[in-house]
């Protein structure tokens, strides 16, 4: 089962190479479906880190909800519209759990639906009405076990007409027949005869001698020999009609892979049928869902890497099986009703955690991990500048850094020179921001790391128009933005919200138009949000 690995939403660069290692690492320990997942777009800085180590990015995912690919559903034969009815009531009878057929067109697609019902009603149908129209010769010799007596150059493709079974004994067995007939006799050359003469449609010789007196007969009537009785040939003669003449093709109930279970469960309570065909994303037909199947679905297992709370992680989190936890940030919300495994350490960065793990393992990441596991260690902890960097953060940057053969200073002007200034505010401001309930206050703070704070500080005025709009739209009491400055090592602080607790907060003097320079304040967990905690209690 896929265990999926993720950062939190808007992520930077060490949950989104926090969620490839630790699925690495996972991986090389023999858990072979552990896949790295991403909330939402990369940043810049990411997106040229992966490119530069030659990584895919993380498939996107908005929610780990529990849907309909995660059940345990039915996979029954897919049957083609051309089949026989009696082939797909032998399906039915071979498998007593189904309780219905998908019917597929030639590229997988669903044509419709039969049941057992289905076919028993049509079987009800032949007896009041005793006609085969149109029912193509291979479905008649396939159901009958019979072969065709005619001469080679007699063609024929369908049988069509009112049935006669030709009972000997009084009066006219043929009486009514006529060229729309289809007649089933037995050792009665006499009626044979008879019904060429007047040339039905077709003849089925039952149990008879008669087979070698018409072999290579020509005759514009299809002559069949099978070795059945009259009875059964005539019940699978009916049973020979293909199966898209009796299937459900409209009012069809189907669900897809990518449908919720929460909602697949509300449409099925509201009807009474007992099974449902699932689709894929292209509308081909993968199995069928019965109401069982909704009872106990197996959720998605899950892993989170650098964060632990709700406000920040996947949607249907509490749907979820959370396997771990691996984080560096404080405890929080996320809540499990079972032990889960937790590393929670604090150094500057996931990925110092994870690379210990691979050492405690004896193992080595590939030289192209390890040198995008070191990225990640010197972005978040800007170059070793934040209050959150630990002497083992620097200890692991550099041994990765060995392993790949890389320089660290180097590496580093790579990291923060990435950036690109050729974006919206909305977009710069959303790339890394994160939400916090501090207290009875909500915080969003956004942070931007750059080795030219004065080039974004020129776009001040639409920033902070883009923060109110944040602020207003989405009620908080206050909207940060930190242009960290590596060089500087500092930060300029935009916000929007009361002036008076940025001043308190920081102790600043000099604050103007929404903006101030706060020296050394360079990280958002350990720096910025203790700040506004002690002030708010």
């Amino acid at each position: 089962m896929t265990t999926y690995v993720c950062g939190h939403r808007n992520p930077d660069t060490d949950a989104i190479v926090a969620a490839i290692s630790y699925a690495n690492l996972c991986n090389m320990l023999g858990d072979n479906n552990c896949v790295p997942v991403r909330l939402g777009h990369l940043n810049d800085e990411t997106a040229f880190l992966l490119k530069r180590f030659g990584f895919q990015p993380p498939a996107k995912i908005s929610s780990v909800r529990t849907q309909i690919r995660d059940v345990e559903f039915d996979r029954p034969p897919m049957l083609a519209a051309s089949v026989p009815v009696s082939h797909a009531w032998k399906m039915l009878q071979e498998s007593p759990n189904l309780s219905l057929l998908p019917i597929i067109n030639e590229d997988e697609t669903l044509f419709g639906l039969v049941t057992g019902t289905s076919i028993a009603e049509n079987d009800m149908r032949s007896i009041q009405t005793p006609v085969v129209q149109d029912v193509p010769v291979f479905n008649v010799l396939s159901a009958l076990e019979g072969h065709i007596l005619n001469r080679e150059e007699d063609m024929f493709d369908t049988i069509s007409g009112e049935v006669t079974i030709a009972l000997p004994g009084c009066g006219d067995p043929l009486k009514g027949a006529g060229k729309n007939s289809v007649v089933l006799c037995g050792n009665q050359p006499e009626v044979v005869e008879k019904a060429l003469e007047i040339k039905v449609n077709c003849i089925i010789l039952c149990q008879s001698d008669l087979g070698e007196k018409y072999r290579g007969y020509a005759s514009e009537t299809c002559i069949i020999s099978t070795p059945l009785d009259a009875w059964r040939a005539v019940r699978l003669l009916y049973l020979s009609t293909p199966v898209n003449r009796i299937a459900q093709t409209e009012d069809i109930l189907c669900f897809h892979l990518d449908d919720y279970l929460d909602d697949v469960r509300e449409l099925v309570l509201k009807n009474r049928h007992r099974s449902y065909p699932i689709l894929n994303s292209m509308g081909q037909v993968v199995g069928t869902l019965s109401r069982y199947h909704l009872l106990q679905p197996r959720r998605k297992r899950i892993v989170l890497v650098d964060h632990n709370e709700l406000g920040q992680s996947v949607a249907g989190l509490d749907q979820a099986e959370l396997v771990a936890i691996i984080d560096h940030h404080r405890l929080a919300d996320v809540q499990t009703g079972y032990p889960v495994f937790m590393r929670n350490e604090p150094v500057g960065s996931t990925n110092t955690i994870i690379a210990t793990m691979f050492q405690e393992n004896g193992l080595m990441p590939g030289e192209k991990l390890a040198g995008l596991m070191a990225a990640a260690i010197v972005s978040d902890t800007v170059m070793f500048k934040s209050p959150t960097t630990t002497a083992r953060d620097r200890r692991m940057a550099e041994r990765l850094a060995r392993i790949a053969g890389l320089d660290l200073d180097k590496l580093g002007q790579e990291v923060f020179s990435a950036s690109s200034m050729d974006k919206t505010a909305d977009v710069l401001l959303k790339t890394d921001m994160k939400e916090f309930h501090l207290g009875e206050h909500y915080v969003i703070i956004s942070q931007i790391t750059t080795m030219d704070s004065a080039a974004m500080l020129s776009r001040r005025g639409e920033l902070l128009a883009e923060m109110k709009e944040v602020r207003d739209s989405r009620k908080a009491d206050m909207v940060l933005l930190m242009i960290t400055d590596v060089l500087r090592e500092g930060t300029d602080l935009l916000f929007q919200g009361e002036e008076e607790v940025i001043r308190q907060a920081f102790d600043l003097r000099e604050i103007e138009e929404n903006h101030a320079f706060i020296p050394g304040l360079v990280s958002r967990k350990k720096q910025m949000v203790p700040a506004l905690t002690q002030l708010w209690g």
